[in-house]
């Protein structure tokens, strides 16, 4: 999400007859041509169903710091219910060889950050929001070293309730807060090289998820009118004569009635020009659906006025916060794939097709078809904020929550043998990580630092020749829950957020993006399956603290 100390673009209404009559100006990139054989009546793996539940603001450190050893401290209780922490105990057979802090001798006193990790406990699942913004990232990298997140990215000090310490960004969580994602790890598969496709917060993380690409974004008046480059608000960084740049903030798409409605000021919107992955699973004929919490209107729209989108719920501090937040909607800023007015579906049969919702749909939507035959091919699922995991409003307990009862209900479906869960963050929230991918795309702007501009000077091609789309960024969890998922497998192979797009591409032969797409060269996550070796596992998880409730019968031992 964006930087609380440094918003450039708030969410104010974007008016429902202005969004009507902004011009599409897309670009059309086209795509290869599907190359792989298809064994598996339409996909090239037994995988018929992707479910992407897309999180927020997490790096691997700091949900994987000690894997797959938790400290287990005696007397510890879960912040907002007073209830005993969970005891994590770890499969005998867990791999070893895991790039974690505790692995890599880098806790205290060995770290060379100048605040040493430090163990954040159940009960201080709320924190502070840290800075993660394009340039403060990379110079929390230092060249490689790895040691001035301090300086850069961590945000002490906060109100609310919420914890800090002097050195926040360098603290982590263990299985006894994480305990769900853990134990997802245990029986499944999960990597300890995937990272973000470029540095930078959430919109940009979205829209690499579904595009691979940053580039293409114009610029905005809160009522929706194009803005020439002189008058920019620095929406759209490095704007050519056109007004087209590189989005490296978290400005709120132009084609939602539901923009900048969560703050008094109305600035500038966002919208992207090109095609995503929805684009081309239309063009296949392929279902589909981006289901976001409180993305349902609480005000419809009116044919003078925008809808409003303000339902709200409580998290575990007690704190009211907004279920909606617009730039966390990546197919919202593509006018071809927007829901603008937050049409729900007209019936339960269009939810993943053509219609009125355009693929844009409300959490409770997935619910109704999850554990049917018109379950859509591809789903992303995003929670309602206070259970996305975005430090500052949302918390580790209360995205736990959101994820195991998506995970139970996809697995006690009648669609779970065909499906891959594939959990994944849309950028680190600046929480310190110690590994670095070597730069694949560079860029040499004035929002670059040392690790960037020293790949630039060094020959590392810049995709597109876009500038501002520096990568990959930092490293994040991602975990793979399927029957075709390896078993307490940890994948080393270097992937992004983009690596997903290229599963779904070559799983659905749509062919790719281009125009500098990262998916072009993203790596693929297809080591952590096992297709020839479906699995007979269905491990159900408690919803309030991630404990194992059940496995499958053939599955039951470690």
């Amino acid at each position: 999400m964006r930087k609380h100390t440094k918003r450039l673009l708030s969410t104010a209404g974007v008016g429902s007859l202005a969004v009507s009559t902004i011009a599409a100006g897309m670009i059309g990139f086209g795509m290869t041509p599907a190359s792989a054989n298809d064994d598996h009546g339409g996909t090239t793996t037994p995988i018929k169903h992707v479910v992407v539940i897309f999180g927020e603001n997490v790096s691997f450190d700091h949900y994987f710091a000690t894997y797959p050893q938790a400290a287990n401290t005696a007397g510890e209780t879960q912040q907002g219910t007073g209830i005993a922490a969970p005891i994590f105990t770890a499969a005998k057979n867990t791999p070893k060889n895991i790039a974690t802090l505790a692995h890599d001798n880098l806790l205290a006193p060995n770290n060379p950050n100048s605040v040493q990790p430090g163990r954040l406990s159940p009960s201080q699942a709320i924190t502070c929001d840290q800075d993660h913004e394009y340039t403060a990232e990379q110079k929390a990298y230092n060249g490689g070293l790895m040691d001035k997140f301090v300086q850069n990215t961590s945000m002490d000090a906060c109100t609310g309730g919420q914890f800090g310490r002097p050195g926040l960004t360098m603290d982590y969580y263990d299985g006894n807060t994480v305990t769900g994602i853990w134990n997802y790890a245990q029986n499944f598969a999960m990597s300890d090289s995937h990272f973000s496709t470029t540095f930078g917060p959430s919109s940009p993380g979205a829209l690499n998820l579904v595009s691979g690409q940053t580039h293409g974004v114009t610029e905005f008046t809160a009522t929706g009118q194009p803005v020439k480059p002189a008058a920019s608000d620095y929406t759209v960084k490095f704007p050519d004569a056109n007004g087209v740049g590189t989005m490296t903030e978290d400005p709120d798409p132009v084609y939602d009635d539901c923009s900048n409605k969560s703050h008094a000021s109305k600035n500038n919107l966002a919208g992207m020009q090109g095609k995503n992955i929805g684009d081309l699973l239309n063009d296949k004929g392929v279902s589909w659906g981006w289901f976001q919490g409180g993305f349902a209107p609480t005000t419809a729209a009116t044919t003078t006025t925008p809808a409003a989108c303000q339902a709200t719920h409580t998290n575990i501090a007690g704190a009211t916060v907004t279920d909606y937040s617009p730039h966390h909607e990546p197919f919202q800023y593509y006018q071809s794939t927007a829901n603008p007015h937050h049409l729900a579906p007209a019936s339960m049969a269009e939810i993943g097709h053509d219609g009125q919702a355009n693929h844009q749909y409300d959490t409770t939507d997935f619910a109704k078809v999850v554990n049917s035959d018109t379950m859509p091919a591809v789903s992303f699922l995003k929670a309602g904020s206070y259970q996305d995991g975005h430090a500052g409003y949302s918390d580790p307990l209360d995205e736990q929550k959101f994820i195991t009862q998506q995970v139970n209900a996809i697995q006690n479906s009648k669609n779970w043998n065909s499906t891959a869960v594939i959990l994944a963050y849309d950028d680190s929230d600046g929480w310190y990580d110690h590994v670095a991918a070597g730069v694949k795309n560079s860029s040499n702007t004035s929002d670059d630092a040392a690790w960037c501009l020293n790949a630039y000077n060094q020959g590392v091609p810049m995709a597109g020749g876009y500038a501002d789309r520096c990568g990959p960024g930092p490293r994040q969890p991602l975990v793979v829950i399927s029957p075709f998922a390896k078993k307490n497998y940890v994948d080393h192979t270097q992937t992004t957020q983009s690596s997903i797009l290229r599963f779904i591409e070559d799983n659905w032969h749509t062919g790719q993006l281009r125009d500098g797409s990262a998916d072009a060269t993203a790596g693929s996550i297809k080591a952590m399956f096992n297709f020839e070796n479906q699995r007979d596992i269905k491990l159900i998880l408690n919803e309030s603290n991630g404990t194992v409730v059940s496995r499958g019968k053939g599955d039951d031992e470690q």
